[in-house]
């Protein structure tokens, strides 16, 4: 093995993947190159059993509802998500757990290396971007550490996503809506279609409640049997859990806000499905997403950077505070987001307004807000400051516009 590969670090690994750019900037839809690369790695995903989770919100918990349902009845788990909070390691996990530093590191060594000899083989036109590599590198980790299951969530799309190379035992498809339209296509039945793309012949598949125009497509496209959703009874929420029961399973679900609902009933359909128990879905830990990290007051962190996270968010905020807690908004977000429709949901229910912007050289400038009455923070940990030193313990401080905003902010307040 060369040198390079020899000595390749965390920090080695974690630098040449952010120097292949940006993964949404950079993406390269297709398949042949990840096929390619796995094909030379001895194809890690065909070694355990895969369900396989599309759509354009409320992926994310679902994948770790499911994967906390299967570990709670002994099944050996890998977990595959993103983007992450703070560290790449967060995107692969097996029984719950992120992977090492090391493990990462020695996985993008076998990846990179492979790709190397491809490239000089003339066999892949380029090195995997950002988010095929570290697939690869996820799907390998999986194979050698002997999982039973994978839950695998869709980067973007479904169709052509790097993830689709997978065999799936069951797809899922959360609900559609509009992101990322530039790749995907900006109408409900063009996204659509590119989230159906995971579904396979014969492969039982489980439907969030869809727009019609997505409804319509994921049934045409539909290529095995639907599961359908059970009706909800004795449904009770509160702003930080739900609990009720259907003809076929009760779930207990601890995420908050009012869409959780619908994902844990997406999340329980999935494992009754799969001929297990619900009960594991109390269990579930989805960091960054209506996380309350603090009490007294209440510190909430959510990654709403599209109009459907933050439709999401603004009826949680309107169910459980508006008139009766004051609400303290820090917002911060990226320049290449929906940021007028964002804000025009979610400035309206704020009591006070904090801007901020993430680290990161594509975050939009809070001066380019222009929102009266608005304090300006220079960053995360002036926001935070700013907030709580005008709030009471009765209030509660929400913190949204970006997962890399909710990265920054969450090791300031949660200790490891």
């Amino acid at each position: 093995m060369d040198v390079y590969f020899a000595i390749m670090t965390y920090p080695d690994s974690v630098r040449y993947l952010y120097a292949l750019g940006n993964e949404i900037k950079t993406v390269k839809l297709g398949l042949d190159r990840v096929r390619t690369v796995l094909a030379a790695l001895g194809n890690p995903q065909d070694r355990y059993s895969v369900v396989h989770v599309a759509g354009t919100n409320g992926k994310g918990s679902t994948c770790a509802m499911i994967e906390a349902g299967l570990r709670h009845d002994g099944v050996r788990t890998g977990l595959y998500t993103s983007p992450h909070l703070v560290e790449p390691t967060e995107r692969v996990r097996m029984n719950g757990v992120a992977v090492s530093a090391e493990m990462f590191a020695d996985a993008f060594g076998a990846v990179h290396e492979a790709s190397e000899m491809l490239l000089a083989e003339g066999t892949i036109d380029m090195h995997p971007t950002y988010f095929e590599t570290v697939t690869a590198m996820a799907f390998l980790l999986f194979a050698q550490a002997d999982i039973d299951m994978l839950v695998c969530e869709v980067g973007m799309g479904g169709r052509l996503d790097a993830t689709n190379v997978v065999k799936p035992e069951l797809c899922v498809i959360t609900p559609i809506d509009y992101d990322h339209e530039l790749y995907l296509g900006n109408t409900l039945t063009k996204i659509a279609g590119e989230k159906a793309g995971i579904l396979k012949p014969g492969v039982p598949a489980v439907f969030a409640p869809q727009h019609a125009e997505a409804d319509a497509v994921l049934h045409a496209e539909l290529q095995g049997p639907l599961i359908a959703l059970p009706e909800i009874h004795d449904l009770e929420e509160g702003p930080f859990h739900c609990r009720y029961r259907t003809d076929r399973f009760e779930v207990e679900c601890p995420l908050a806000g009012p869409h959780q609902v619908v994902n844990s009933l997406v999340a329980a359909t999935a494992l009754h499905a799969l001929g297990l128990s619900t009960a594991g879905i109390s269990n579930t830990v989805w960091p960054g997403r209506l996380e309350r990290v603090a009490r007294d007051p209440d510190i909430i962190l959510d990654g709403a950077h599209n109009p459907a996270g933050a439709k999401a968010l603004a009826e949680y905020i309107t169910t459980y505070f508006k008139g009766r807690r004051k609400v303290h908004l820090i917002y911060g977000t990226m320049r290449d987001k929906a940021v007028d429709e964002v804000t025009g949901l979610l400035f309206p229910l704020a009591d006070r307004l904090i801007l901020t912007a993430p680290d990161n050289a594509r975050a939009l400038h809070p001066d380019a807000l222009q929102q009266p009455g608005a304090v300006i923070a220079a960053n995360v940990a002036e926001a935070l400051r700013i907030a709580l030193e005008g709030a009471s313990k009765d209030d509660v401080v929400l913190l949204t516009g970006s997962l890399y905003l909710v990265g920054e902010a969450r090791p300031l307040l949660v200790k490891p």
